[in-house]
This record gives structure tokens, sequence and C-alpha cells, in this order.
């Protein structure tokens, strides 16, 4: 036995060795270089085949410092132990002299040959620049063990018709490489056509240009057409072990590249081979023996504690500029005037900031309803289940804070049944935000120029339906003058302005632009603000805004709620565009009836779309002192109501009497040949 243990002994310290040989050939030593420049060089990557796992991971560095992969010479920018690195990449360029001929005469100005990596098929893109350049990329799938080809065609006649940042095709364009194991790959550029110089560049620089780069690492700028500065990009390059999966791979333990005990092998993805990872809860490099290391619980409650620092002063300077914007926006100005109105159950609430962000997701973009030279609107659902408009106003600008302030607090006090409702307001970004009420149902032109496509049906606004509204909003414009405390000129009436509720009640919107009269004036000095087709020419010239601007951009609603058009087309002749000046030409040379909108001509009077266009026609006066105030444009409609009510109400009773004297011709008829049936028939049917 004892003699057995002699002869066992030597060959144990042999096996000992031999296992210490096969970890000393997988394993970096202590001298091994670990960085090149400002590149690190981490296991299994190295500097000499001592260092490295095997020779395809060999990286050169040379006296200036610059690492390259030793066996295709690219430029290493950055390795991760995930199984990624980037390289540095050269531009493929093709060029013409001025007699059309190419300079360069090789089939592909690049040629790539990563041998044991390939181009990731997810993170890298093929560009091309230049004006009728075609770039392609050639290369064989080592998975699928076929020949891969893309490019993409770049067209444009000079620099004017490009566009720096975009990159769809105008000068430059993109395409993605989708396959996947590609490790030798060409680059190619050339022009579409033979004289490229004179027909195609003129003076542009006569080149095109074509290269992989990493998605997002080149910026299309027009500039690039006639001076290229770039010679190369980064491109990232997914490695791998070997060509073995992981099952392959572990059954020789000595050439096994996952050394670490706390690791795992994964099958590569994106090529052949297997990468490492640590275990989960351990990091570090699964490479080497002893490489994953566990994450200590003091390291664990070192990070909570940070993070919890980071998210307090994170929240402190959160709320600092809550309160920087709240006082920006007048907040505490506002806060004073509530405080004024606490007897009065309509007054303005203040929101905060994480009410709307709750309300909207964030500000969504699923939630925008439209957007508008005011600011964008978004709908919103309050934690009490109401359902709100929420406007991002771009109202700013320390100037214009008091005046912004009254508007607020004197339109949460409105409560008339034709104004959109102002809820409140959140002053804690930095431009306020405002609430309203929602209404569900469109706006007038919508329902008037087919761009409802939520409601097909309500296109057809009925004669009766545009009577009301155009009532309903003379109205509200005619108490925002003259029936509230302080006169209010909204400055931007339009039918894109006066929504429509479930039932089509009117209802005017966005006082982004209005203005607040005081009581001691009839007309402010403004910069003209508003929406050509409805501006008061006179405030356009004069800059002198009145309440019978208002009228004046009322007029334009009326005639588009007669005739159907738009305020203002350049699709239409040069007489019909600006509808203003087209419906009153039209009335003048008695036109009228040829322009009214088709769905109410026959159902309207003709009387009463005179009458209707004639309101239109005097708020339409060019002088503004001409034009009636909005009290009696609004009884004239009303007058217009009555008298069509009057009129439906007579014929209605005409149709009754007649049904009715139907009926009695009827039962005369009946008893008549009731009588005829009691004749003998003698006398019936004989002379």
């Amino acid at each position: 036995m004892g003699s057995q243990l002699h002869l066992l002994h030597p060959i144990l310290v042999l096996v000992w060795i031999l296992c210490g040989a096969a970890d000393a050939v997988t394993q970096p030593n202590s001298n091994c270089t670990k960085r090149c420049g400002p590149l690190e060089i981490p296991f299994p990557f190295g500097t000499d085949e001592s260092c490295s796992l095997d020779s395809s991971f060999l990286i050169s560095c040379n006296h200036t410092s610059t690492p390259y992969l030793t066996h295709n010479n690219s430029t290493v920018l950055s390795i991760s132990l995930d199984g990624e690195m980037r390289v540095s990449a050269a531009v493929a360029r093709g060029c013409y002299d001025v007699n059309g001929t190419r300079i360069n005469e090789t089939s592909y100005d690049k040629i790539f040959n990563l041998t044991h990596f390939s181009f990731s098929s997810s993170k890298n893109k093929l560009t091309v620049v230049g004006c009728n350049t075609i770039g392609e990329v050639v290369g064989y799938n080592v998975i699928e063990r076929r020949n891969y080809a893309t490019g993409c065609f770049s067209v444009c006649l000079s620099v004017n018709e490009t566009t720096s940042g975009i990159c769809t095709g105008a000068g430059c364009c993109q395409s993605p490489i989708p396959a996947s194991g590609l490790s030798d790959i060409g680059i190619g550029s050339y022009s579409s056509g033979a004289d490229s110089y004179n027909a195609v560049f003129g003076n542009i620089n006569p080149c095109g240009y074509a290269f992989v780069a990493e998605d997002g690492a080149y910026n299309f700028s027009s500039a690039d057409l006639v001076n290229f500065r770039h010679q190369s990009f980064p491109v990232v390059v997914d490695w791998a072990v070997g060509n073995q999966t992981c099952e392959e791979a572990q059954k020789n333990t000595s050439s096994y590249a996952c050394r670490a005990d706390k690791s795992e092998c994964y099958n590569a993805t994106k090529g052949l081979g297997y990468v490492c990872k640590c275990s989960t809860g351990f990091g570090g490099n699964p490479y080497l023996v002893g490489g994953c290391q566990g994450v200590s619980v003091g390291v664990i409650a070192l990070l909570v504690t940070s993070f919890y620092v980071y998210w307090r002063m994170k929240e402190k300077r959160l709320n600092k500029l809550k309160e920087q914007f709240f006082q920006q926006n007048g907040g505490f100005i506002l806060l004073q005037k509530i405080s004024r109105h606490r007897g009065s159950k309509e007054t303005a609430k203040l929101f905060t900031v994480e009410e709307l962000k709750t309300a909207t997701n964030n500000f969504d973009e699923s939630k925008i309803l439209g957007k508008g030279g005011q600011g964008t609107v978004y709908r919103g659902l309050l934690s009490d289940n109401r359902t709100v408009a929420i406007k991002r106003s771009k109202i700013s600008g320390s100037t214009q804070i008091e005046q912004f302030i009254n508007e607020v607090v004197l339109l949460s006090q409105i409560n008339h049944r034709n104004v959109v409702r102002l809820l409140g307001c959140c002053l804690e970004t930095e431009v306020p935000l405002l609430v309203y009420e929602f209404i569900p149902n469109g706006t007038i032109f919508e329902h008037l120029h087919g761009h409802n496509i939520n409601n097909p049906q309500s296109l057809k606004l009925s004669w009766k339906t545009r009577l009301r509204i155009a009532i309903e909003t003379a109205g509200a414009l005619a108490y925002l003058h003259s029936a509230i405390s302080i006169p209010i000129i909204h400055r931007d009436i339009k039918t894109t302005n006066i929504l429509l509720d479930a039932n089509l009640t009117a209802k005017i919107s966005d006082f982004g632009a209005s203005k607040i009269v005081p009581l001691d004036q009839t007309e402010l000095t403004t910069l003209v603000q508003g929406t050509l087709g409805y501006l008061d020419p006179e405030y356009m010239h004069t800059s002198q805004l009145t309440e019978k601007s208002d009228v004046y951009s009322f007029g334009v609603v009326l005639a588009e709620l007669l005739t159907g058009k738009k305020a203002l087309s350049f699709a239409v002749s040069p007489e019909v565009r600006n509808l203003a000046i087209y419906v009153v030409s039209s009335m003048e040379e008695g036109c009228l009836v040829q322009i009214v909108d088709e769905h109410i001509i026959n159902e309207a009077n003709v009387e009463d779309l005179v009458e209707f266009a004639n309101v239109a026609k005097e708020c339409l006066r060019v002088k503004r002192e001409e034009r009636p105030s909005m009290k009696e444009v609004a009884m004239q409609l009303e007058g217009l109501r009555g008298v069509v009510g009057e009129k439906h109400r007579l014929e209605e009773t005409k149709s009754s009497l007649k049904a009715s004297s139907s009926s009695i011709l009827d039962v005369e008829s009946s008893k008549f040949i009731d009588s005829l049936s009691q004749v003998p028939m003698s006398l019936a049917g004989g002379r």
C-alpha cells in the first residue's frame, strides 16, 4: 500500500502541474499591460499571448498609445465584458473628375475583416452622404452561410435641397444592417450617373461617401456635401469566445473560458461562440479565477444611502424650482386676489404639477387634443373623475404676469353657459398650466369643413342649429363686452375657438390672447395679434384694439356659417380667397343665394338667409364706428330666431289643418259610400 502511495504522489504532482499549466495558459500574469492610452484592456483581451485568452483577443499598443486589434489593425475605442467593443472604421468614398470619370476604380473602397468577431446587427447603420450617390455593404453571413448585401440611394441636385439633421434621402440616407454574424464586409460608394461632376455636383465636392457607424454617431450636415471632414466613425462589434456552444465548451474544462466560481455561460445570440457573465449578486470579470465577487451588505447599504441622499437633494431642488416658478408666474399675487373672493363660489383653484401630471399620464403625446399659437391642450382626468382640458400656456414674461393673473381670477368667476369655464391653473412649471372644463364635440370649424373624423354624422349642421350657434356666441361676446365688471376683448374669435358640447351648444374658448379693458378706456394700443382672415382690418393698420374688433371677427364666423367656406383659403380662386370680401361683394351683386351652403339652402327661407347675411355684412364694415355692438348683433339675431320660429309654427299649423281637412274628407267619403250600399239594386243599377 505504501509503495502504491509512493507511486501516486508523483502522478498527483503531475496532475497539479498540468492543471496549473492549463490555468496559466488561460490566465494573465501580474506583468500584463492593463491599459493602452485611454483604453482599459480587460482579460480575455491582452497585449501578448501570455496575457490574452487566445490570438483572436490580441491588442497591439504602438508607441503613440493607440490600441488596435492585432489581426486586422482596427483601432479599438472601448471594450465591454458584456460582449461588445467599439472599433474605428474608415469612410469609403467615390470621387469623379471633371469628365465624370471615377478616380478610384476599386470595386469596394473599404474592406473590413474582423475574422473572429462580427458587426452588431442592431447598433450599426450604413450611412451614405452625397448627391445621386449609391452606398452599399456586402459581406458573408457566417451564421446563415450566405452572402449578404444592403444599401441606399442619396439624391439631390444642390445643397439647398438638403436639410441639416435630416438623413432620409436628400443628400443623406441610412439603411439598417439587420443580418447577424457579418465578420467580413466591403463598403462601396459610387454615383448613379456617368457625368457625375457636371450633371450632379457642379461646384460641390465631386465625391460620395459611405460608411458603417454606430447608430447616432453621425449627424448629417449640409456642409458635409461640400467638405466632408470625417475620416472614420465608431462601429459596434460583438465578440464571443470561440465558435462552440456553452454545452460543447464545458466538456473541455482546460479550455473553458468561464473561470470564476460564480460565473455563468451564455450562448452568443449575434454570432458563434459564447460569453461569460457573473451570477446575479456578483460582479467583476468572469474570465478570471476568483474574478466574480459578491456585492457586500455594506456596499448595498452605501448605495441605498447614496440613493436616498440623492433623492432628497433632487426633491429639494425640485421644490425650490417649483417655488421659483410659482413666484415667477405670479402665484403670490394670485393668492391675494383669491382671498378677496372667498365669499364667491367660483374662484380659481391652484392645482399642483403632480395632480396634472397624473391626470395626463405625464403629459403623454396621446393625450394631446390640439396645438395652437397660444399653447398645447391635453385631455386629463382628475382624481374626482372629472374630464378636463389642460392647456400648457405660452404666456410668460414679468410684464405679462399681472395681467395674466387678473384674467385667471376674472375668467374663473365667469359663469356663462356659452363660455368654456376656467377651473384653475398650475404655476409650479416654467409656463402656466390652465385647466378648463372639457367640451367633447369638437369645434365649429371641424363640423363645417369636414375635419371631425370622430363624428362624421355631425358634419352637416342644420340651418336651425347654425342660427342657434350664432345667437349663443353673440350673446356670450356681448356678455364679455358689457355685462361683467371689467370688459374683456377676446381678440381671437374664430370657428376653431368656438367649441360644441354634446348638444351642439356653443362654447367660446381660448382666452390666451384676450385683453382686459380698463373702465376708463374704450381702446387699447397693442401688438397686432389674431388669425389672418378674421383680423379687423382697422386694428391691423392702427394697432388700436376695441370691442368692435371682436365684432368684425364674429362677422367672419357668420359668413362661415352661411357659406360653409373657410375664412381664408389659398386653394381657391383669388376672388373667393378672402371670405369676408367675397360675401360682401356677392351681396352687393345680388348673388347671395349662389354662395349659401348647399346643406342649408333647401331648409332655410330665402328672406331669413338675406337677413342673416345682412347682420354679417354690418359686422364686416371696414370702419369700426359703422359696425354694430355685440349687444345689437345679439338682439338682431334673436329677432331673426323669433321670426324663424314663428314661421315654423305657422308651417306646422298649416300642415296640421291640411291633415285635419283631409281626415274630414275621408270620413265624409266613407259615409257617402256606406249610403250607396243601402240603395236597392234596381235603383242603383238601372235607369
